[in-house]
């Protein structure tokens, strides 16, 4: 049962805050949208903020577990970067209101960026940076440029295509979709940053 409040409480906070945004969305609208009532929502979260944080980190403790999956396994590092993609593409399609949240009120907004919010976002940074490390000690890809701006060219890529997505309210019609998009982007990306004698 408190499961279930909790969830009713969460998909209550996606929605509204995807229509109105993190600053305009009240804790009745809320309880509103959620079907129960306005105080019970406290019983569960102890401010509008501690609902929000709860939203991103259901994003960031998905990403980051999917980060600790993929950096264990033996794949060419481009096959890390495609489940990098994939989660986005993944999440957007399961959970649009998340992905926009992230998007709209953490990724473009630095009025949301608290401490903590930040620190989270660095770590994903520094996560990504890694696996760009390992390409190129691996000569995967290019050593000519710093690993930091390949993860900021890599994530720039993949933030701006989701991003036009969540703006244009653009929907994920299938597998299909998915590859041609991972693949677009992957293909950008390694072009100019894979060695000339590395195969993709």
């Amino acid at each position: 049962m408190k499961k279930d409040k909790e969830a009713a409480i969460f998909e209550g906070a996606l929605k509204v805050i995807k229509q109105k945004g993190f600053h305009k969305a009240r804790m009745s609208d809320i309880a509103k949208e959620a079907g129960i009532s306005y105080g019970l929502v406290y019983h569960y979260f102890k401010n509008k903020e501690d609902l929000f944080d709860s939203i991103i980190n259901q994003w960031w403790n998905g990403l980051f577990q999917l980060i600790g999956r993929i950096s264990r396994e033996t794949w060419p590092v481009w096959d890390k970067l495609k489940g990098l993609i994939f989660y986005f593409l993944d999440t957007y399609q399961k959970n649009p209101e998340l992905v926009n949240i992230f998007i709209t009120e953490i990724s473009r907004s630095s009025t949301n960026l608290t401490t903590n919010r930040l620190e989270r976002f660095k770590e994903f940074m520094a996560l990504t940076e890694a696996l760009i490390e390992e390409g190129q000690r691996q000569a995967m890809l290019r050593n000519d440029f710093r690993p930091r701006y390949l993860t900021y060219i890599f994530l720039g890529a993949l933030e701006t295509f989701v991003s036009a997505m969540v703006l244009e309210d653009q929907k994920i019609r299938g597998d299909g979709q998915k590859e041609r998009i991972a693949g677009s982007i992957l293909e950008v990306f390694l072009n100019g940053a894979k060695t000339q004698d590395s195969k993709g």
